[in-house]
């Protein structure tokens, strides 16, 4: 591994750095895309991976769009099955794959698992959850219209992908809550602020991997025992070459739902909320046709958020990228949320545009085999929601925003809003 690399003079692994908001860090990731979009730097100051920093070395930051997707498309040269985040790098292998599920698998390994996985999102299940989705968006908009002037996270976009999760799975209704703020602790476990209790940010990681965790596995059991029409119940009956899943693949699998299945819905309704208010004539220019023009402007919506900041590989053998030597065992952070803003792939990349065309973003990741099998998920929720919110709250203004510090999602923890 990488030991006697210079550290770029560019600090990007100091909390200090991921307390700025996205536009005011890009100034640095902008000289780091133009100028050297694979760059050096000393391990994160902060969170799991602050923890680690003393026993790992550095990591390689891959800025610029297309050497993220080098990265993402070459999977026999930059391996997930080492860890696909820079918290886990000092995991152990075995509570990587608890905590990350196919994401830090590779090879037949991960094609496997996945395909089982995916068994349960057929045709029949996913009508039934678009149904579902526009029914719940309704929902969401009549009670905000009933609460009026209130915090947007607590009262939209938290309870949207809760509930379509929570009803995918079959989660029964009083769990969902205490689920829900596990999974928060989850990624919000590298903000200082957010340990106000004296627990260390490993150990909140780890009661909350395990709640969610157990969780899962209960629940498996339950559905073997008496099946029911909703995901888990899937899952346990999912089979690929005379295989079904164990209940530690189930519960990996429920927080990898659990964490990103939320969070990221959750955080790319909240940027597009605020980037809606702050620019008042991409809302007007969507209503003017807006069926006809939602499923181009969630793809801004989605590049907007860039909810997922990072992703994590790892060198099988020893390589060049970007005119830097990479040697076996180096780690490489592809910053989805650089390749999102490049100059050089989209025009005028801080414009809000809800007509932007083409919008090739990296939201989902670089491509390769751990493309987000959420994806339509995704773009359904927000579909639904915002066609919800801009027809029948039209005036709907939300304040100052509070930002997680994290240098794994763009999360907003609280923002008030009037209608």
């Amino acid at each position: 591994m990488t030991a006697d690399v210079a550290i770029d003079e560019l600090n990007i692994s100091s909390v200090e750095f991921w307390r700025r908001t996205n536009r005011a860090r890009d100034e640095v990731f902008s000289v780091l895309r133009r100028e050297r979009p694979v760059s050096y730097h000393a391990p994160m100051s902060f969170g799991l991976a602050g923890m680690a920093a003393p026993m790992i070395p550095g990591f390689w930051a891959i800025t610029s769009y297309d050497a993220v997707r080098t990265v993402s498309r070459n999977p026999e040269v930059f391996c997930s099955g080492a860890g696909a985040l820079l918290d886990d790098i000092a995991l152990p292998q075995d509570m990587r794959e608890q905590v990350g599920s196919f994401l830090v698998m590779d090879g037949q390994r991960h094609s496997s698992l996945r395909r089982m996985v995916s068994r349960a999102f057929t045709p029949k299940q996913l009508a039934r959850v678009e149904s579902q989705i526009a029914d719940q968006a309704k929902r969401v908009v009549d009670h905000l219209l009933e609460v009026g002037d209130c915090d947007f996270v607590q009262e939209v976009s938290t309870p949207m992908p809760l509930w379509t999760i929570s009803e995918m799975v079959g989660i029964p209704e009083e769990d969902r809550a205490e689920l829900v703020a596990a999974a928060n602790a989850l990624f919000a476990s590298s903000d200082p602020g957010f340990l106000d209790d004296g627990m260390d940010a490993f150990t909140r990681f780890l009661e909350a991997t395990q709640q969610i965790w157990q969780s899962a596995v209960d629940l498996a059991d339950a559905r073997r025992r008496a099946p029911q029409d909703d995901l888990m119940s899937a899952l346990v009956e999912a089979e690929v070459d005379g295989e079904t899943l164990t209940d530690g693949e189930i519960g990996a699998f429920m927080l990898l739902l659990m964490s990103a299945g939320t969070d990221t819905t959750r955080t790319t309704i909240n940027h597009t909320m605020k980037a809606f208010c702050d620019h008042p004539d991409q809302r007007q220019l969507l209503l003017t046709d807006l069926d006809a023009g939602l499923p181009t402007a969630v793809e801004e919506f989605l590049r907007w958020a860039t909810p997922i900041i990072h992703m994590r590989r790892t060198a099988t053998h020893d390589t060049d990228l970007g005119g830097q030597s990479i040697r076996a065992g180096d780690h490489l952070v592809m910053f989805y949320e650089s390749a999102n803003h490049d100059e050089g792939v989209f025009d005028d990349p801080w414009r809000f545009d809800v007509a932007r065309q083409p919008n090739d973003h990296l939201a989902f990741g670089g491509g390769g085999p751990h493309h987000c099998l959420g994806a339509h998920l995704a773009r359904t929720q927000l579909r639904c929601v915002f066609r919800e919110l801009l027809l029948r709250a039209p005036n709907l203004q939300v304040g100052p925003p509070e930002y997680l510090t994290s240098y794994f999602t763009n999360g907003i923890t609280t923002m008030p809003c009037t209608l």
